[in-house]
């Protein structure tokens, strides 16, 4: 029970990633706010952890929208008094299509540009009051080792978790002032159904090939970064980028 009775928002908990996320705060003790552009995908997940014993609630927002995002936080100031952590995890992947650069739509890089970089910095602006005020706040931005490989056909996607990090180190001195840790994940492949769909098992198989551990990351393997960094072990790490991936990269 390493974060008992503190309040964590997590965005795109509907699917994926985003619902291990949610589920393991709950465990370790967390009040979870499970947030979506799926709104009943996000009511589902909170479900799930009301159903385990856990207190959450699920609740709308487009990560693009910052009057989602503000309602987002004071939803969950209303609801439990406080916000102690936000899991930065909404992004585009799988429903990015690949292709060499100079073929890329630049309807689809702004799409992803717009969630996996602006909706970040919407959800930190919309946190930030509430963490301010009360001198306390670990956010947790979710990056990919993709921007260290240099992964072609994939500009977009890649660009964008490069940005996250950028984004995670020029923050943090700024939050830093008020006691409020910034801090980024950087994930390997994650077995999730949507990469098993468009990737197969071939795809997995070269990353394991590569992997000092011999398996493929599966969505619980990527939690305990995140409680980690949420925690009050992590007091004094930030702006830092914590890599889960296996072995495939050293950083």
């Amino acid at each position: 029970m390493q974060l008992k009775d503190k309040v964590a928002i997590v965005t795109g908990a509907g699917v994926g990633i985003g619902v291990e996320y949610s589920k393991r705060l709950a465990a370790e003790g967390a009040k979870v706010v499970c947030t979506d552009i799926q709104g009943g995908h996000a009511e589902a997940t909170a479900k799930e952890i009301v159903a385990a014993g856990g207190d959450a609630i699920g609740f709308k927002a487009d990560v693009t929208s910052k009057a989602d995002t503000d309602a987002m936080a004071s939803r969950t100031q209303d609801q439990y008094d406080r916000i102690d952590i936000l899991v930065n995890n909404a992004a585009l992947f799988t429903a990015l299509p690949e292709g060499p650069f100079d073929e890329l739509k630049e309807e689809n890089w702004d799409r992803c540009m717009e969630v996996n970089l602006k909706g970040l910095w919407n959800c930190i602006r919309s946190v930030y009051p509430f963490m301010k005020k009360q001198r306390y706040g670990k956010i947790i931005n979710i990056s990919s080792v993709t921007w260290m490989m240099g992964r072609p056909y994939r500009l977009d996607y890649v660009t964008s978790k490069a940005g996250v990090v950028g984004l995670t180190h020029a923050i943090a001195p700024e939050l830093g002032e008020y006691d409020i840790n910034v801090n980024a994940v950087v994930l390997g492949l994650v077995q999730s159904d949507s990469a098993v769909k468009v990737y197969g098992a071939e795809h997995f198989q070269k990353f394991k090939e590569r992997q000092v551990f011999k398996r493929s990351l599966t969505p619980q393997d990527a939690c305990g970064a995140v409680v980690f960094l949420a925690s009050d072990d992590a007091e004094m790490i930030t702006g830092q980028s914590l890599v889960v991936d296996g072995g495939l990269v050293f950083h």
